[in-house]
């Protein structure tokens, strides 16, 4: 045990309590920690999101039984599924490649995931505005 807490207490080895860093977290310079807490809490944004959009799907498949054709409430439901486990992986990676950017001093990357949300959210708005209208 006395080993195991001399690697960790020693500032010339990198690693964290639990594991190694990640080879990316070991390149340029570490931000400041208030950089990386938004950066994280931003992340946990994103991953709230994905879970609201899971907690419809799972709504417009218990309670959507009058809409017909029940074909397109399961591919409906099916499409907010993929969004919500897509958005959480998008999350990751733009934590990830924000972290990056931050650590080498560069411009934060577009949030290329912010249209593609926007987009798949409004085309599936209009998707259930209309079979409730039709319906």
């Amino acid at each position: 045990m006395q080993a195991h807490a001399a690697i960790i207490d020693n500032p010339g080895v990198n690693t964290m309590r639990h594991g190694r860093r990640p080879s990316w977290q070991q390149d340029g310079t570490e931000p400041d920690y208030r950089f990386s807490l938004a950066n994280e809490r931003t992340y946990l944004a994103w991953i709230r999101t994905a879970l609201s959009i899971l907690a419809g799907a799972v709504l417009v498949h218990q309670f959507a039984s009058r809409l017909h054709p029940r074909g397109l409430v399961l591919a409906g439901t099916i499409f907010l599924c993929g969004l919500a486990a897509g958005l959480c992986g998008l999350a990751y990676f733009r934590w990830r490649a924000n972290e990056i950017a931050m650590r080498h001093a560069q411009p934060l990357p577009f949030p290329h995931v912010i249209p593609l949300l926007s987009v798949c959210l409004l085309a599936l708005g209009v998707f259930v505005g209309a079979m409730v209208a039709f319906t």
